[in-house]
């Protein structure tokens, strides 16, 4: 069986909400003597996030209209076996990826665009800010946006608007206004310009520019593309699928890898099955692949930090390297960030989730193996779990073990060919990790 699919009838009816489950108490968040607080928040959520953000109800009903709108954009989603890939590395493992490509801008990001559009509709706004790092997330955000008649302003990352220029005109075309950030839109842009007016910009940054415009205008609100618990849960249908297509095909997981930038595409993929981990239900191994060049979870600090540079949000406990933190110019922007989703960092500390980090030589390594076997060209960031789901079938081999290794396939790389080019060129700079 190559590919396990759904009918549009077996899409999930409810979201998963992990808040109900944690192995211990998750630390809460805090207001700061600096300005970021809890207060904020309401002026620039919509009342529906909110209440999801904060619940602790295992299972968050979805919307028949957001279900509506999931099967236009092809929801649910294959799951394929890499069979060829299989036979390449001549492992014994059973290889799965499950197809976050298949949507129309091409990752797993409208998964929660959608709700969070949805939900800012019901309160009456018509316009939502945002940051991006490599594009994937303000392109779903546009689209969602578009679909719900409303404007979408996004902070793109300034070196990841200079590496991948054909985000910026998906963006647009879906009517999308995009910035490159730091930017001289808002006051934080400036003073970082005034600092640096070559800075490559940052996650955290540009999430401060777009949180400023959200605080200065009743009529708009902030949709934020990772990190915290309402966006991971919109992101648990990925899982809730790939739990009935492996319950078809009569097979149940041994490890379960994604990469992590602010861990969405992660969460969304393992929350479903870490509850049957720790009800005993599973043996399974959850595998966080980060960029070397930016280790949160395996170089950084479980302490409270701000989710922005500007420090704006209210003080989440996670792991962090510190909301000042720079990373790298890297081809993988969708993972250079500083913190971690708090509960994805709590299943670090708690040792359910392992981090691992890939080299940026690695990543595209990975990618052109995967593309010459299965034919479809990962995107920089999903490369990484690539790679270490590459080496766990490699382990398999030398151990002679038949694991069932998935791998959350979180997004493609056709918008990403310059990076590809860079390396089969010889162009990828060598200090590049």
């Amino acid at each position: 069986m190559y590919k396990i699919s759904l009918s549009s009838k077996e899409i999930p009816k409810k979201w998963y909400n992990i808040n109900a489950d944690l192995p211990s108490p998750l630390p809460e968040y805090k207001d700061s003597e600096e300005g970021g607080n809890l207060e904020n928040l309401p002026k620039i959520f919509s009342k529906g996030v909110l209440e999801q953000e904060m619940s602790t109800e295992r299972w968050i009903d979805i919307p028949k209209e957001i279900r509506n709108v999931y099967k236009m954009i092809g929801r649910p989603s294959p799951l394929f076996r890499a069979k060829r890939l299989e036979e390449h590395l001549d492992t014994p493992a059973k290889i799965f990826y499950k197809r976050e490509d298949y949507s129309p801008t091409g990752s797993h990001k409208l998964n929660t665009a959608i709700a969070q559009a949805y939900y800012a509709k019901k309160d009456g706004v018509n316009r939502l800010t945002t940051e991006t790092g490599a594009g994937q997330w303000g392109t779903a955000l546009s689209l969602a946006c578009s679909m719900l008649d409303m404007d979408c302003t996004v902070y793109m990352v300034k070196v990841s608007f200079n590496q991948k220029p054909f985000r910026k005109t998906i963006m647009e075309l879906y009517g999308g206004e995009v910035i490159p950030s730091p930017s001289p839109n808002t006051e934080f842009g400036r003073k970082i310009l005034s600092e640096n007016p070559e800075h490559p910009g940052s996650l955290g940054i540009a999430i401060s520019e777009a949180m400023e415009e959200a605080l200065n205008d009743q009529k708009v609100y902030y949709a934020l593309g990772s990190v915290l618990n309402h966006v991971l849960l919109h992101q648990t249908i990925i899982g809730l699928e790939t739990k009935k297509q492996l319950e078809k095909a009569d097979e149940t997981p041994d490890v379960i890898v994604g990469c992590v930038g602010g861990g969405s595409n992660f969460g969304g993929a393992v929350f479903p099955f870490i509850k049957d981990q720790i009800d005993g239900k599973i043996d399974c191994k959850f595998i966080a692949a980060e960029p070397q060049s930016c280790p949160t979870l395996t170089k950084g600090k479980y302490c409270y930090d701000y989710g922005d540079t500007a420090g704006m949000t209210p003080l989440m406990k996670m792991y962090t390297l510190g909301h000042n933190f720079i990373p790298p110019s890297v081809h993988a922007g969708g993972l250079r960030y500083h913190g971690m989703a708090p509960q994805v960092a709590l299943m670090v500390k708690e040792g359910l989730v392992e981090g691992r980090t890939v080299t940026q030589k690695e990543v595209f390594e990975s990618g052109i193996t995967f593309a010459k076997a299965e034919g479809v060209v990962p995107a920089p960031e999903t490369c990484h779990a690539i790679k270490v789901g590459i080496d766990e079938a490699k382990e398999c081999k030398k151990t002679g073990k038949e694991k069932n290794i998935i791998i959350n396939f979180s997004g493609h790389g056709m918008l990403d060919l310059k990076g590809y080019d860079d390396y089969l060129n010889g162009k990828l700079p060598e200090n590049s990790k």
